[in-house]
């Protein structure tokens, strides 16, 4: 798996000093976790905060989205401006502040508030993945990027299970608002170790960040680009849409399925070498076509928990290969605009997610088979997209 930003030239922020390699990779792939923790980690406290709330779990489900709306819409905004302000500036400063906004989710006293400050949760840690990479690119010792890269990624991944199995578990021993004290006091000391971590920043510098606005807009309609574009979306939507769904109908056993991901998820970087040695292209659509199969045979067959266990196993696996594959061959085909590319890729990535729970509360009323069909051909329909996109010059 390669970095998307582990071959970008340096930002005139950088120097050419080397981090410390083993302090970094921990505190980074440690604050990837958290980050997208915050995402999934919703999901089982739908119940819990609606009950609290006196609301409806399926009207939650925005708590859900918005967080992943605020966290691409960061995605976009900090990625730019770290390169005129400074890598760890911009990520330290946004870990510091989802500290307070994480604490302030707990303190919320209605549902409205509560979806305003997820919100602002969601922006402030958007500042962290694409800074991160960017960060690696530039001040990672060349031969220890990839291993960097990979642990960052991995932490993104594993948090789909870890956030929810963190959430269910504080939730059911503290309260659902348990998980959001314990998540601001762990940003605050991510925070507190990025500071003492990353290398200080060089001296201000950087392009203006509209030029990084503008690359983006001309990159959506770019030939071999636009495809893949528009399949990004489906790799997390259906993902989160279908535990969103299981939550949502009162699917028994969900500790259980929820764990079950975890060993996939931390197979699959084991996987790397042998899984490049397949074309990006074919790479990517095989795996949204196995996550579509699997997603398909859970509303086919509404099985019991072991079978549900091994068939989200398998939209698991795939998702967990789409999305770093998608990543290097967006990568490849942006040439010199790989990073706003990256940017941008991100942001579609977690405004799909987004889009997940709101699938899952219009469909769930209909049945895990009207939620699993529907899911399955949106993950067909990117299969083909990206397919296609063989066809367009790399």
């Amino acid at each position: 798996m390669s970095s998307p930003l582990a071959t970008a030239p340096p930002s005139p922020a950088a120097d050419t000093g080397h981090a410390p390699f083993g302090a970094t990779l921990a505190v980074l792939a440690a604050t990837a976790l958290l980050a997208t923790s915050q995402l999934y980690g919703m999901i089982p406290l739908l119940d819990r905060a609606a009950s609290g709330w006196n609301a409806d779990p399926a009207s939650l489900t925005w708590l859900v989205s918005v967080f992943g709306f605020g966290y691409a819409a960061g995605f976009l905004l900090f990625g730019p401006l770290s390169d005129r302000f400074g890598r760890r500036r911009v990520m330290v400063g946004g870990v510091a502040a989802t500290a307070v906004t994480t604490a302030l989710v707990a303190a919320a006293p209605s549902a409205g508030i509560g979806i305003v400050l997820r919100v602002l949760q969601g922006v402030t840690i958007g500042a962290f993945p694409p800074v991160a990479m960017a960060y690696v690119g530039e001040r990672v010792a060349p031969h220890r990027r990839l291993v960097t890269v990979t642990a960052m990624t991995t932490g993104f991944l594993a948090a789909a299970v870890v956030g929810q199995l963190a959430a269910q578990g504080l939730a059911a021993a503290f309260g659902w608002r348990a998980f959001f004290l314990a998540g601001g006091a762990a940003f605050a000391a991510a925070a507190f170790a990025l500071s003492r971590i990353l290398l200080p920043d060089g001296p201000s510098g950087g392009g203006s960040p509209l030029a990084a606005y503008r690359t983006m807009l001309r990159l959506l309609p770019a030939p071999g680009l636009w495809p893949l574009f528009l399949a990004v979306p489906v790799v997390l939507g259906p993902f989160v849409a279908i535990y969103t769904g299981l939550q949502l109908t009162g699917t028994t056993g969900l500790l259980e399925l929820r764990a079950s991901a975890l060993p996939v998820i931390l197979a699959v970087p084991f996987l790397t070498a042998r899984l490049a040695r397949v074309p990006g292209p074919a790479r990517a659509a095989a795996a949204l076509a196995l996550a579509a199969a699997g997603v398909a045979l859970v509303g086919l067959l509404e099985p019991g928990t072991l079978g549900l266990a091994l068939l989200l196993m398998l939209v698991t696996a795939g998702t967990a290969v789409a999305a770093p594959g998608l990543i290097d061959i967006v990568v490849a085909r942006a040439g010199a605009a790989r990073a706003p590319a990256v940017s941008l890729h991100s942001a579609l990535l977690f405004a799909g997610a987004s889009l997940g729970p709101q699938l899952a509360a219009a469909l769930t009323g209909h049945g895990l088979r009207a939620l699993g069909l529907v899911l399955a051909a949106l993950l067909a329909a990117g299969a083909l997209l990206v397919a296609a996109s063989r066809r367009g010059p790399a």
